[in-house]
């Protein structure tokens, strides 16, 4: 197979990897701990689970607002992202 119009990047593995260590991270945990639902801001039942897919989407359209707006410059976009997905864990 020819993948060669794809733009794998060490970026791309990079960010691949870090997801998927973080599914890994997050099935051991519910297995080490089992979850609770709790009620936060939004007013519905999460789990980690269901918080780390809000954290995920989330830091998809920071990034992609930051890249439309700022420019390819995606340090700051990171940051905000880190800091949203912290918010969302501990009040989600």
């Amino acid at each position: 197979m020819d993948f060669s119009w794809m733009a794998w990047t060490w970026q791309t593995a990079l960010f691949f990897g870090i997801v998927g260590s973080l599914l890994l991270i997050m099935t051991a945990l519910a297995i080490l701990f089992p979850e609770t639902e709790r009620v936060g801001v939004l007013r519905i039942p999460t789990t980690r689970g269901d918080r780390l897919f809000i954290s995920l989407l989330g830091a998809a359209f920071i990034n992609l607002a930051w890249l439309g707006l700022m420019g390819p410059n995606p340090v700051w976009a990171i940051g905000l992202s880190l800091a949203y997905a912290a918010f969302v864990f501990r009040y989600v």
